[in-house]
Formats: structure tokens, C-alpha cells, sequence
């Protein structure tokens, strides 16, 4: 779900809130807006709103009155259907009190049929909707239908989940049974519960040890035609190890989750606990079977890819490549990477401290310093009065929402998240809804590592990684383990004690935006700043540091929260070296938690996600807990290896790049001057009015190059800043990936993926000696930074590189006050870095032996078509983008760039008019991004305007042509490739046509990578829902699997997103066959990285793999996966789209004659 527009809506319109408010809160409800200021009034004339409410009342009145009717009707056809049952009415109540006590041996193979289907479900003990067939229709009452909304059931049914959650960690079970039972009572609310609400409350009375209550819950359940699960019967059990219960109690409790198709070892083998819940368990247990013991941990199952079948036989196993660290030293940086996520922020010193005070700066810090401790009190005032006013609504008619989640921490720090937002905040302000967004998901975060903690979690985390550390530290030899291996064996050990994973308390994307939105509300009323504050003789009076305006962004109106150019002014003048960070924003201190699951890995308390996804968005996670563990296992492996590199900073590159940045910065080496470098704003007349159209304009333009100029510095502000903070540390970037599977580092401002500044700042902290081509690989290295010899040899380049080393060794000596040769260069940064490297081996006695740190890459020629041309077997395709062997390296963009210039002669000289005006004007330059983007899904379009920049840039073409030209041009360029790239064209026609079929249908296009991981696109339809707050009203965009797939985007995407999923499995295939040999390796997606010692190594690992993968019937398999998946061959009745689609997957490709064993020697592959 993601918040792409932020816009003023009409009134009444909040289609979730309406139906939350009927779950939670019937009563009068605090939310209700407030009436505007002058200044905020809708866009939409008032009889309009008014004329729309009440359709929409009378409109939620229809769908009451048919949801009662068919609730009705429905009891009526089980009245009719079972008539003896209102005499028997009283015994079933009974009966149902009963359900503990003694064992329904009749019932119970019709319940163990019922929930046969659900079973697995609980497996992870995921909320599910209930939906009890056929046993359910013969046994239990009928229950109203499912709202058709399912995505908007789902949001409901989470919400009321995750309130419940809040008072489990609150520890109020009076308040969280009342809730449920306020649910409960109502037919239309009861539809929203399932066995998980009722869990969650029986798990708190079973802390208290109150068997009674959990009875009860149970009859409630029953009464309602659910069916209890492993965790109902977990929190039972637990009450019962609490009470010390009679034998008799616990034989019919295990008897009872024996008849519903259970089996006690299930409950340690799926049930996830906390703190103690799986000892007081086994206790009860061992009240009747007294010898019973925790079942065996499985058996780790081993991966059965084929690409993979040498990298995990236990033959060929070696020992996982140590740190330079003892197992002491490692414990000491785990001690201080806890502390810092257990302060969820850190507070560093910017880059820019090392100016000198100004005695105008340090009476700003004293007068920000009053504000802010003034802005605390009467922040946590207006939030106790907030809660205080909530809490009044605790009647039986209602309850505020949202109340529970401002209780979850102490009243201080969500007095610090707000100060955190504020202090943070742009003088060209923020969107609410990026606000509400931000501010919601602090508390969220806070919360559950709270949660962690209050669960023994991080206690088990912390035993569990001192013994793990022992695979990586060099004084500690343990057997020949992977990390996950080794971790999942150290878990399966320590047995007892609180699960790793929590159960799932996530909070529904809308209720966050709520959240934030009402604390985004406190803190605009609540923040005041005297307006006399710098201009004494005005007059004493308190206004407000927060303004909520309106702004448009391309046509819709966006509503912000801007600061008053006072507390602007303010910030500036103080120019505060302090910066503070989310923990999860900085480099790890020690080596990440290494991935074993889809819900564990990277951070020790952060909650990280293996997947990353738009908000709101679950279908991927869904996917990934379907998925069987063994098939993640070479995904996750990949990624631990990845993260496990070890980093450290160029010190003498950090310190120039500081320099240049507090000295006005300098943009032709990427480093952003300050603002006060801005060009000075025009000259407007004081009336505003009288401005003329190119007066406008030009403020217009003023306006965004500040704000362009403010948000980069900041961006470099807070990469340096960071790196200057782990200058003297060894690091380490936990990482993850998108739904298409390609890796980013989790710490988003500074990492190895950053630009080129960021880069050149970046050293392995393991050293390795460069051996004999070492320094030959690091003078190649240098050449293809400078972007000078792309079209040479590799050993013109390294004679080059010799015949250039006096400006070389210049570079690295004197790089600010020499001949700056590294200046001119395209990566300017990674050349000064690497000269400097190439200075320091050269002059060592023994190049051979100088240890060097410096990571040198690889680059992938045109990757994407690289992978288009081994799968369709293209020929002169593969020959293009040097998958053949060749004395020079092969480019693309310039034999495209040569056909098109054929085409053009062609039409020139048959009389085309546009042919003739391109005569001269056709280069490589033109036509590269269109060659480089039609492989990730350009379109046409796209290729025109990409066209008409290039052409734009060319300041001798005629103006009046460039539309006409790059129509043309486009149209050749694709012309170009599918004459070079034929196979390459069948197969991207091959894939939009079969995505195109798929989402007509319905469904969303989903396949599985060769490596096992599965992906689905997460287009769909968007839909708005607008949720009323008294600011203003926010439409909030959502996409998620409950919706129609976005045809066009399935279809157009589909092509890019499966090469994509290629190239990150390429990526990893090499990652896992590096680290069997012991190498240092980590990548920028097609880019490689390792010592200049194992440059040769990683290239021919990376063309093996390729082959490898590429021998694989890769095509022919994702036909298989899809017929399988959307046409069910089993089944005899086939509509007609499915005819379609079958017959479109059926008929593959055909491929050429290309030698897939000839990349093995293509030097040139990834060079």
C-alpha cells in the first residue's frame, strides 16, 4: 500500500473508517473532523458533501439491510435443515460449557475432516478467516457471509487483532475479553473474528492462570461455529502448567486436541511462545504423561537444485572463511550493536562540526534549547489530555480506537518520536501522509522491540549469537557449517525458552496513518514559538512552528506541514552538528544474524523483512511462508554470504571528500554546495499581484532549485557523516531483496550501491596480498573508472595505464594542488581512491606481498540482453554483447548505433526528408539508453522522449525536427535490435503476450526463479480510501492481492522483472561458489566486487555459473510452472481464455545456434 497521493476529499467518504468505527466504536467517537479554519475549507461546494453523505448513508443502509437479510435467510435454511434444534437449544449451551470437560467422540472426526484444510494454516499461526464447510454446514450454526471487500475484511479482521495484541502486552485481559466480546455480540462485527482473536485473549487469562475464563472463550468460540487451534489449545494447556491441574483436566484437554486431528508434539513443532509459555506447556503435559519428551528438532534438509548440488554435498564441504577477530572481540561489538538498537536511534556528530562556533550560532542553540524543552512539556500535555479524553470513551457503547496504541510506551517517548519529526523537517516542508507514515511506524517499532524484549526473545537471540560468533572468529575451529546451518543448529539446542519468532503482530497499514496522523495533529497544536522570538521589538505572541498548507503536485492537491520561517531561521542561524538516526539507518557493529526464514535474519532487534514491498502490500510474504524452507535455503545462504563482508573506510579519501564539503562543495565532483551557493532570488514586486508570467516562472524555478539543492546536501550530509562515524570501526551491511530477488543493503544512506562518492570511501577490512596480477588488475581497474579505453584491449589499458603513471602517482600525491588528472575522469572518486592504491603498491618493496584492501569490480556488458541473448541462443546477438569470444570488446550501443545508420542512408536516399536531417547525427550517445532500456521494457514512447533529450543535448540539430527525428529514430532503433536480436524479440513478445493472457484473467503472474524463489508482481488495480481526520481528509492509494491485477503494468513489466530475476540469480549462483572458495565477493547487481588477488577466480566462476544456469531449461521450465499453475491440465471443462493461454505458454520460442560454451573464454563477458 503505498501513499501516492495525499489529496482533500469529500466528506463521509472514509469506507474503513465507517466500518471501523462500527467494530470498535458505536459510541461517539473522538475522530470525528473537527470544523476547518477559514483556510482549510474543501474544495467541493457544501451542498455537494452534503448530497454525497447522504447517498453514502443510504447506501451502507442497503448493504445492512442484505447482510441481515441473507444472515437470516441462512438461519432459516439450517432451522429448516436441522428443526429439532430450538428445543435442544439450552443443551447445546451446555454442552459447549462443557466442551473441556469430557471428550465428543461422536463429533470429532467430523471436526478433524473440518479442519484438515486449515491445519497448516496453523502451522505459523497466522490469522486465517474461517471457512468451515462441509462438517460446518451439517454441525454448526450458520454465520452471516463475508463481506465481498475481502481486502477491507482483512484490514478489519487485523485491526481488531492487533488491539487485542496491545492489551495482551499491556497485560489487561479485563479489557482485551470486553473488546472481543463487544465484537462477538454483533452478527456483522462477529464476522470479523476468527480463532486467532479468541487466542489472543485466552493467552493473556492463561498468564493470570484463570482456567474459567479460557473455558468460557472456549463455549464463545463454538457458539459461533469456530474451530479451536493448536495455539487455542496451547493456551489452555499453559493455564493448566500454571494451576498445577488435576490429572483428569489435562487427559480431556489432550484427548479433546487429539479428536480435532491434533497431536501433542504439533504444539511444540508449530506453536510459537514467550517467555515461559512452553515450559508451564510441558508441565501440564507431564502431568498425564510424565515421561513425555520435546520431539526431536527435523532432520536439516539439504537443497536439491542442480545448480547447487556440488555447493551443498557434504563431500566437498570446507570451513566458512574466518574474521580477523577473536571470539572476545566479536562478543564486545555484538554488546555494542545491541545497545544501539535497544536505543532504537543514535545521535552522531555531522561533518560539518569542525567549523568554527559563531557567537551568532550560540545564542541560536540557547534559544533552541528553551524552545524545545518548552515544546516538550506541552507536547506531553496535550498527549495526556488526548489519552485522558480517550479513556472517558471506555463505555459499554464504544472505544476509541486508537487509545490502546498510545499506551504501548511511555508517555516520553512518544514525546521523542515527535520532537524527532520536527527537529527533522525540511524548510520546504513534508506531505502529511509521508509524516503520518514516518510517525506511525516509530511507534510501531519501538513497540515490537519492546515486545522482544518483555518475550525473553532477545534474551535467547543474545545466548544463541555468543555461540554462533564461533563459526566466523579465527580463534575457533567448529565444524564445516554454512550460517544459517549453523544457527538453526545452535536454536534446535537450546531448546527450551521463548520462540525466535514472535507471532505475528503486525498492525494493518491504515491503523499506522491513523496513528500518525492523530499524533501529526498533537504536534501542530501543541508546538508554539514567540513571535518576537529574533525581532524583539515586535509584539510578545505565541504562533504556531507548524503550518498546514496546500500544494499541488502535477494535479493533485497534496496538503503539507511547513515550518515558520522564524523556526527556519532558527535552525539555521544554530547550524546544529548533531544529527540523529534511526539504529537500523547506520552500518551493523558485528556481523548481521544471518537469514534463516523469511521473518529472521539481518538486525538483532529490527525488525527486517527478507522481502522488501510497498506498504500494505502481503502477497509476497504469503508466498514465502507457502514456500517449503528447503527451496529458500540458497537465497538466504546468498545473502548471509553478502552480508558477512566486512567493511571498513579510506580514511585519506573521507577526509579530502569532508574538505571539499565544508568548503562550498563542488558539483563537478558530485559534492552539493550549501544553500548559501543558491543563485540569489529575483527580483519580484512587493505585491504579488502585479508579477508577470516569466516573473512567476522564474521564482517558480528559484524555488525548486533550492529545494534540489537543499535535499542533496543533506543526502551527502548524511552519507559522510555516518561514514565519519564508523572511520576507526569495522562494519557490515546486513542485507535483503526486492520481490524479483535482486540484493540491497538494509542501511539506506551509506553503502556500497550509493553513487560514486560513496564508493571511493569503501575498503574491504580484509586484507589480501595482491599475488602476481594484482596490480596489473588494479591499473585495468583504474582505466575502465576513467571511462577512456572502453573500446580496448585489456592489455591496451594496462599499457596505458603504465604510460600514464607519472599522473597517476600526481593524482595520489598531490590530488587538490597537483595536475588533478583524477578529476577528469568518470568515476572521479574511485580513481583518486584507486590511484592512491596503485601508488602505495608500487613504491612496497614486494607489489606481490602489499596487502591490499581495495575492492575491484567486474561489469556486465549490457547484462540484461546478455541474458536475452543466451536464452534465445541469438547469435549475432550474443556476439553484440561478448558472450562469443573476441580480440577487443564488442558495444552494442555502436553496432545498433551503425545499423540504424544503414536504415538511414537507405531512406536518404530514397527521398525521406527526416533521414536526410539526421545525416551526421546518429552516434552511439543517441542511441544508447534506448538500447539499454528496450531489454528492462521501454516502449516505444518511452524510446521517443529518450530520443528527444539525447538529440535536445546536440546544440547544431534544428529544433523544429526533434519530434519528427526521434519518432523515426525510435522506430529504427527497434527496428536495429530485432534484426540484431531476433530470438531476444520472439522471447520479450513471447512474455508480454503470455502476462498480457494471465492478467485478463484475473490473475497476477507469478513464477519461480531457478534458485526456488518464488515470485509474484505486485500490480493491481489501486484503490483510494479516505481516511477522515481532522486535519484534512488523506486518500490513501492501497494495491493489494484483493484487487484486479493492473493488466497493462503485468503485461509490460513482466519481461524487465523476469530478466531481472535472471541477473540476481546469476548474481547468487557466483556469491555461493565464491564463498566454497574462501573468496571475499559482494555486488552492485551486475557489478562484482573482490580483491585484485581473486579477480581471476570470480571471472571464471561467473562464467560457469552463467553456463551453468543457462544450460538449464529455463524457458521450457517457466512454460511448465505456468500451464501447471493457470490452466490445471487435470481439468476437462477449460474456458476459452484458458484455451488461449495454453496454447500461447505451449509454444515456446525457438531458440538459435549459439554455443552457450563459448562465454567460458569470452573475455569480455564481465570485464
Amino acid at each position: 500500500m503505498t501513499v501516492n497521493k495525499v489529496d482533500l476529499a469529500p466528506l463521509g467518504n472514509d469506507k474503513y473508517q465507517d466500518l471501523l468505527e462500527k467494530v470498535v466504536a458505536p459510541g461517539p467517537a473522538e475522530e470525528q473532523p473537527t470544523p476547518r479554519g477559514r483556510g482549510e475549507s474543501l474544495a467541493w461546494p457544501r451542498n455537494w458533501v452534503e448530497k454525497s453523505k447522504k447517498e453514502m448513508y443510504i447506501r451502507q443502509l442497503k448493504v445492512e439491510r442484505k447482510l441481515s437479510l441473507a444472515a437470516s435467510q441462512l438461519a432459516l435454511e439450517g432451522q429448516a435443515k436441522a428443526k429439532p434444534k430450538r428445543k435442544d437449544k439450552a443443551k447445546a449451551k451446555a454442552k459447549a460449557q462443557n466442551r473441556l470437560k469430557r471428550p465428543k467422540a461422536k463429533v470429532a472426526a467430523a471436526q478433524s475432516q473440518s479442519h484438515a484444510g486449515s491445519h497448516d494454516v496453523y502451522a505459523h499461526s497466522k490469522p486465517r478467516v474461517v471457512a468451515v464447510k462441509e462438517a460446518a454446514k451439517a454441525q454448526r450454526p450458520q454465520r452471516a457471509p463475508k463481506n465481498k471487500d475481502s481486502s477491507q475484511h482483512k484490514v478489519l479482521q487485523q485491526t481488531i487483532q492487533s488491539n487485542l495484541e496491545c492489551f495482551l502486552f499491556l497485560q489487561q485481559p479485563e479489557e482485551a475479553e470486553r473488546f472481543l466480546l463487544l465484537c462477538h455480540r454483533s452478527p456483522v462485527k462477529r464476522r470479523l473474528l476468527n480463532a486467532n482473536a479468541y487466542n489472543i485473549v485466552m493467552r493473556i487469562w492463561a498468564r493470570k492462570g484463570c482456567l474459567q475464563r479460557i473455558n468460557r472463550l472456549f463455549s464463545k468460540m463454538e457458539s459461533v461455529g469456530l474451530q479451536p487451534s493448536l495455539d487455542s489449545y496451547a493456551a489452555v494447556l499453559e493455564c493448566m502448567g500454571r494451576n498445577q491441574s488435576c490429572t483428569k483436566a489435562v487427559q480431556r484437554c489432550i484427548q479433546q486436541l487429539k479428536n480435532d486431528g491434533f497431536h501433542v508434539d504439533e504444539l511444540f513443532q508449530k506453536c510459537l511462545f514467550e517467555e515461559d509459555e512452553k515450559e508451564k506447556v510441558l508441565r501440564a503435559i507431564r502431568i498425564v504423561q510424565p515421561n513425555y519428551q520435546l520431539p526431536p528438532p527435523p532432520s536439516p534438509q539439504t537443497c536439491k537444485s542442480s545448480l547447487l548440488r556440488d555447493f551443498y554435498s557434504k563431500e566437498k564441504m570446507v570451513s566458512y572463511p574466518k574474521l580477523d577477530f577473536s571470539v572476545q572481540e566479536l562478543q564486545e561489538r555484538f554488546q555494542q550493536q545491541l545497545e544501539m538498537e535497544l536505543n532504537n536511534t543514535i545521535t552522531i556528530e555531522s561533518v560539518e562540526s569542525t567549523k568554527p562556533l559563531t557567537p551568532q550560532a550560540i545564542k541560536a542553540r540557547k534559544l533552541l534549547a528553551t524552545l524545545r524543552s518548552r515544546w516538550h512539556d506541552s507536547i506531553l500535555q496535550a498527549l495526556k489530555k488526548s489519552k485522558h479524553s480517550m479513556s472517558k470513551l471506555k463505555t459499554a457503547s464504544g472505544y476509541n480506537i486508537l487509545y490502546p496504541y498510545l499506551c504501548l510506551l511511555p508517555d516520553e517517548e512518544y514525546v521523542s518520536i515527535m520532537l524527532q519529526i520536527l527537529n527533522t523537517l525540511s524548510p520546504q516542508g513534508e506531505s502529511l501522509a509521508v509524516l503520518a507514515r514516518e510517525l506511525g511506524l516509530k511507534v510501531y517499532n519501538r513497540y515490537i522491540t519492546q515486545r522482544k524484549l518483555r518475550s525473553r526473545q532477545l534474551e535467547k537471540v543474545q545466548e544463541v549469537y555468543e555461540d554462533y560468533i564461533h563459526l566466523l572468529a579465527k580463534d575457533s575451529q567448529p565444524d564445516e557449517y554454512l550460517p544459517r546451518e549453523y544457527w538453526e543448529k545452535l536454536v534446535a539446542e537450546a531448546g527450551f525458552g521463548p520462540s525466535l519468532n514472535l507471532k505475528d503482530c503486525s498492525w494493518p497499514y491504515m491503523l499506522i496513518m491513523r496513528l500518525g496522523m492523530h499524533m501529526l495533529e498533537l504536534l501542530v497544536h501543541a508546538v508554539k514559538v514567540p513571535r518576537n522570538a529574533l525581532n524583539p521589538h515586535l509584539e510578545h505572541k505565541l504562533i504556531p512552528v507548524l503550518y498546514h498548507i496546500y500544494s499541488f503536485r502535477s494535479s493533485w492537491q497534496v496538503g503539507l506541514i511547513k515550518p515558520h520561517p522564524i523556526f527556519s531561521q532558527i535552525v539555521s542561524e544554530a547550524a546544529e552538528t548533531l544529527l540523529t538516526f534511526n539504529s537500523s539507518a547506520m552500518p551493523m557493529l558485528c556481523p548481521p544474524v544471518p537469514w534463516t526464514s523469511p521473518h529472521f535474519g539481518a538486525f538483532v532487534l529490527n525488525d527486517t523483512k527478507l522481502m522488501r514491498f510497498v506498504d500494505g502490500a502481503i502477497q509476497h510474504q504469503l508466498l514465502l511462508e507457502q514456500c517449503p524452507a528447503v527451496n529458500l535455503h540458497p537465497v538466504l545462504d546468498a545473502l548471509n554470504q553478502l552480508g558477512n563482508c566486512a567493511w571498513k573506510i579510506n580514511q585519506p579519501v573521507l577526509d579530502i571528500i569532508i574538505s571539499i564539503f565544508n568548503d562550498k562543495g563542488n558539483e563537478k565532483l558530485d559534492i552539493p554546495p550549501p544553500i548559501s551557493e543558491a543563485p540569489r532570488p529575483p527580483a519580484t514586486p512587493s505585491n504579488s499581484s502585479t508579477m508577470s508570467k516569466s516573473q512567476k516562472h522564474e521564482l517558480l524555478l528559484y524555488k525548486k532549485k533550492t529545494a534540489e539543492m537543499h535535499s542533496l546536501r543533506m543526502d551527502a550530509l548524511y552519507k559522510l557523516s555516518i561514514a565519519n562515524y564508523v572511520r576507526d570501526k569495522v562494519f557490515w551491511f546486513p542485507h535483503n531483496m526486492d520481490f524479483r530477488g535482486r540484493t540491497y543493503p538494509c542501511p539506506p544512506y551509506f553503502n556500497h550501491l550509493g553513487n560514486d562518492v560513496t564508493r571511493a570511501i569503501l575498503l574491504f577490512a580484509e586484507g589480501k596480498p595482491l599475488g602476481p596480477k594484482g596490480l596489473d588488475w588494479l591499473k585495468i581497474h583504474l582505466i575502465n573508472l576513467t571511462g577512456l579505453k572502453k573500446k580496448n584491449a585489456l592489455q591496451e589499458r594496462l599499457e596505458y595505464a603504465n604510460e600514464i603513471m607519472e599522473e597517476i602517482l600526481d593524482s595520489a600525491d598531490h590530488p587538490l594542488t597537483g595536475r588533478k588528472w583524477w578529476m577528469n575522469t568518470d568515476e572521479p572518486w574511485q580513481a583518486l581512491a584507486c590511484c592512491m592504491e596503485i601508488a602505495k603498491a608500487s613504491r612496497s618493496p614486494d607489489p606481490a606481498a602489499y596487502i591490499s584492501h581495495f575492492p575491484v569490480h567486474q561489469d556486465g556488458s549490457c547484462n540484461g540482453l546478455q541474458h536475452y541473448a543466451a536464452l534465445g541462443r541469438d547469435l549475432i546477438g550474443a556476439v553484440s554483447v561478448n558472450l562469443m569470444p573476441c580480440d577487443v570488446p564488442q558495444d552494442v550501443y555502436s553496432a545498433v548505433a551503425q545499423q540504424v545508420e544503414e536504415f538511414r542512408k537507405k531512406d536518404a536516399e530514397q527521398g525521406v526528408k527526416i533521414a536526410q536531417v539526421l545525416q551526421g547525427f546518429i552516434s552511439r550517445k543517441v542511441v544508447k539508453q534506448t538500447v539499454m532500456t528496450v531489454v528492462y521494457g521501454v516502449t516505444r514512447y518511452g524510446g521517443r522522449l529518450q530520443m528527444e533529450k539525447r538529440l535536445k543535448e546536440i546544440d547544431e540539430f534544428p529544433e523544429e525536427y526533434l519530434w519528427e527525428a526521434s519518432h523515426y529514430l525510435v522506430k529504427q532503433v527497434f527496428s536495429g535490435i530485432k534484426e540484431m536480436f531476433s530470438a531476444t524479440r520472439d522471447i520479450q513478445n513471447w512474455l508480454t503476450e503470455s502476462a498480457k493472457l494471465i492478467a485478463q484473467s484475473g490473475q497476477t503472474v507469478e513464477w519461480v526463479t531457478p534458485l526456488g524463489l518464488p515470485i509474484v508482481q505486485p500490480y493491481y488495480r489501486s484503490k483510494s480510501t479516505v481516511l477522515n481526520c481532522s486535519m484534512q481528509n488523506l486518500s490513501v492509494k492501497s494495491s493489494n492481492s484483493s484487487q484486479k491485477p493492473d493488466t497493462v503494468k503485468q503485461k509490460n513489466a513482466f519481461p524487465p522483472n523476469f530478466i531481472h530475476s535472471l541477473d540476481s540469480t546469476h548474481m547468487m549462483l557466483t556469491a555461493l561458489h565464491c564463498l566454497r572458495q574462501g573468496m571475499t565477493f559482494v555486488s552492485v547487481h551486475d557489478c562484482y566486487w573482490t580483491h585484485a588477488l581473486t579477480v581471476d577466480i570470480m571471472n571464471q566462476i561467473c562464467r560457469q555459473q552463467f553456463v551453468a544456469l543457462h544450460s538449464e531449461k529455463i524457458l521450457q521450465d517457466l512454460s511448465n510452472f505456468m500451464l501447471e499453475k493457470y490452466c490445471r491440465p487435470g481439468s476437462e471443462a477449460r474456458a476459452p481464455w484458458q484455451k488461449k493461454l495454453m496454447e500461447q505458454l505451449s509454444n515456446v520460442p525457438k531458440t538459435g545456434k549459439f554455443n552457450l560454451k563459448k562465454v567460458m573464454d569470452s573475455t569480455y563477458f564481465f570485464s
